[in-house]
């Protein structure tokens, strides 16, 4: 491995601006695939719904099940002040972390529609907050909060998208398959799926499913001069019952996402824990152990998902997967088109 696959600037990347995806593919499937192939060096230039031609056969898959919910919430202090609040998880049941834009102080109470009241509790360093949040003076457990904040809230949109959610988003920036509310990111190789071919490749092959609740550190970038000093952010997910059999097994696996892969290999070294905190960085420096091949979307510069990519293919390869994506008209993150890698 070269010295220059732990530098951060070596991730950087320019892509033009009409690249970025503002809005998903119609049909979801329609999206494009490049299909990197490790063995023979080739790459396929294909659509999303040729997939299953390319999923070897003794493969199994694993799915991230995650929801992700409308963690976006509009609100006002008692003073009338307007301040905008980001759900990022559930720290436990009362205590829930989120980033506020807008000034405030501990024991500030913002007020949102529908009787709904947050409480700041504890301001962090890195300038995030810890709130309750309560209803009709009642506190609210994080199960009892979800469908007070599915009437009132917003799909957070990732910054790049630079628009409004709008009713379109509420069903696409959702995996057809997504059932455990918690994510405030969507899992974005899902999001290709129609049910009809979702359908048919669980019908045809092996699969299972896991759970990561993504959280909004997933677009943090790295900001160190070396990417293994970076404090990668953790992210609770629970392994089911039918992906711990696949996983304990020597089956190969096709892991959907970055996500996916963050559980299966933070899993597989912590073998006696089917449910927690995941803070697994995977980088050229510390590559995939379980996973054999990886379906994923096209990623930000400067990001975890990025060197998580190039830990499966180094970083050279990488670039020039990327490269030829970018030459190709690609679209790029979230709602982009999609990467195959066998």
């Amino acid at each position: 491995m070269s010295s220059s696959e732990l530098l951060t600037s070596s991730y950087d990347f320019t892509l033009p601006k009409e690249l970025i995806a503002t809005h998903p593919a119609h049909p979801r499937d329609s999206a494009r695939l490049l299909v990197y192939n490790r063995a023979t060096n080739e790459v396929s230039h294909v659509n999303f719904y040729d997939l299953e031609r390319f999923i070897p056969q003794n493969c199994a898959l694993i799915f991230n099940d995650t929801k992700v919910i409308k963690a976006r919430l509009f609100g006002e202090k008692e003073s009338g002040a307007k301040l905008e609040l980001l759900i990022n998880r559930a720290l436990n049941a009362h205590d829930i972390h989120v980033f506020i834009r807008g000034r405030v102080k501990a024991d500030t109470k913002i007020i949102f529609e529908n009787s709904l009241v947050a409480n700041v509790k504890e301001l962090l360093e890195d300038g995030s907050r810890v709130v309750n949040f309560y209803q009709n003076g009642n506190i609210l457990r994080f199960e009892e909060l979800l469908p007070i904040i599915d009437k009132i809230g917003h799909i957070p949109l990732p910054p790049y998208i630079q628009r409004e959610d709008n009713q379109e988003d509420t069903t696409e920036y959702q995996s057809v398959f997504a059932k455990e509310e918690g994510a405030v990111a969507a899992p974005t190789a899902s999001l290709h799926f129609t049910k009809e071919q979702h359908r048919r490749v669980c019908a045809n092959f092996t699969h299972a499913y896991i759970t990561l609740h993504v959280g909004s550190g997933t677009f943090k970038p790295v900001e160190c001069k070396t990417i293994t000093d970076h404090p990668m952010h953790s992210e609770y997910y629970e392994i089911s019952p039918q992906a711990k059999e696949l996983l304990d097994s020597d089956k190969p696996i096709l892991s959907i996402g970055t996500t996916s892969t963050r559980t299966i290999e933070y899993y597989v070294r912590n073998k006696d824990k089917e449910r927690g905190e995941a803070n697994l960085f995977l980088h050229p420096n510390n590559q995939p152990i379980r996973v054999n091949h990886l379906l994923t979307n096209f990623h930000l510069p400067k990001s975890t998902l990025l060197m998580l990519v190039a830990s499966f293919v180094g970083l050279e390869k990488a670039k020039e997967l990327y490269a030829a994506a970018i030459k190709e008209h690609y679209r790029f993150y979230s709602y982009g088109d999609a990467m195959l890698i066998l």
